[in-house]
């Protein structure tokens, strides 16, 4: 386990071009004078608070400079993440936006690059701009269809999941009962007793994470006790409790940050991502844990090797019930909720979840804070 500065997780770093070099070095301006004309010319941003208001957006143009780099494995802003769909998740609870606000804040993004762009004389090609442009609007269509499903708070059918997955410890339990009756010795009759022992633990942790589950899917808030503390100390607690299990695959990422959330529910959601990049990252590899402070965000990500989650079900990751497909056609247990309740504990905090994946970059989970989540803890959540 390290504590290190390596700006590129998973690998060696990948070199950007000039022009992606200045438009990152032009972040804070052209992200300041955005601010300034979202909260002019969209009603709704007026009163924000600039966490919120901010949002995903420092991430989202960190990644439309990276794809103006022909070199770089991400062809545009939002390919292989879902940093538009939790961008217009989070606009429909925490703030009341429409859908024409969306539409107009990303399209204000746009211009306002463009225009400091040409301020510091710093030419884009047509492919450069081919970029900008389908980046902007395929974000403008996954952060608007995100705030609708988001509004109408669409909720999973949860009967074909819970038929599935109690299928298997009930027939387990059924199995040994008839061992039992047919036992003819202790021995055997202790061997199938074990047997529904453990599966009757299952079905019992399976009904808890069920009831979180219908709390989530319900709208309920996560109660939250918020204190002071150091977030490098509790990545590197939580790596430490990892490494101990799991050998010196851990590496925490990044500096000394006080913040104002919920340790226990933080480390819970910590916890559950390095579970989930130990089940379904290449074995062996790295994981990694990085603290990026963003503005007056801190956004926490774990990042993992291997196979990138499908396309068709990024969408889907962080809801209740909506397992990947790997996971439902291999040995992995449970419901799928893990993921959910990372999001439910980031939405408690006024934060964002979201995640990047693709081959080749990995999967990377990022938690995005205020650095003081008080303000926040009467944020709207939609299930």
């Amino acid at each position: 386990m390290t504590s290190a500065a390596d700006p590129s997780p998973g690998g060696p770093a990948i070199k950007l071009s000039p022009t992606s070099e200045k438009m990152l070095e032009l972040r804070d301006e052209v992200l300041a004078l955005w601010s300034e004309r979202v909260r002019s010319d969209v009603e709704q941003a007026g009163a924000l608070k600039e966490p919120v208001l901010f949002n995903t957006m420092p991430a989202f143009y960190a990644n439309l400079a990276e794809a103006i780099t022909p070199s770089y494995p991400r062809s545009d802003a939002i390919a292989g993440t879902s940093i538009a769909i939790e961008h217009g998740d989070e606009r429909a609870r925490l703030t009341n936006y429409n859908p024409q606000g969306i539409v107009a804040e990303y399209q204000l993004l746009r211009s306002v690059l463009l225009d400091v762009m040409e301020r510091h004389g710093v030419s884009l090609d047509n492919a450069q701009l081919q970029v900008i442009n389908a980046s902007i609007e395929g974000a403008i269509r996954q952060s608007v269809t995100a705030y609708v499903v988001a509004v109408a708070a669409l909720r999973e059918q949860i009967i074909a999941s819970l038929m599935h997955d109690f299928r298997s410890p009930l027939g387990a339990v059924s199995m040994a009962a008839e061992l039992i009756g047919r036992a003819t010795s202790l021995t055997q009759a202790q061997a199938s007793a074990k047997l529904i022992l453990s599966s009757t633990r299952r079905m019992d942790k399976m009904l808890h994470e069920l009831l979180d589950a219908l709390a989530f899917q319900g709208g309920s808030r996560l109660s939250l006790e918020l204190s002071s503390f150091d977030m490098l100390a509790l990545a590197l607690e939580v790596a430490e409790q990892f490494e101990a299990q799991h050998g010196a695959r851990f590496e925490v990422i990044g500096a000394s940050q006080q913040v104002v959330w919920s340790r226990e529910h933080v480390k819970r959601a910590l916890e559950n991502l390095l579970g989930n990049a130990l089940k379904y990252g290449s074995p062996d590899t790295p994981i990694s844990i990085r603290l990026e402070l963003l503005d007056e965000q801190l956004s926490v990500s774990v990042h993992n090797a291997g196979n990138p989650i499908p396309a068709g079900e990024i969408e889907n990751v962080f809801q209740v019930f909506a397992r990947a497909q790997a996971a439902k056609e291999g040995s992995q247990e449970g419901w799928g909720i893990g993921l959910a309740f990372v999001r439910e504990v980031a939405q408690s905090h006024g934060g964002t979840c979201r995640v990047d994946s693709s081959l080749g970059r990995g999967t990377t989970f990022f938690i995005d804070l205020p650095l003081d989540a008080r303000p926040f803890q009467n944020a709207r959540i939609l299930g």
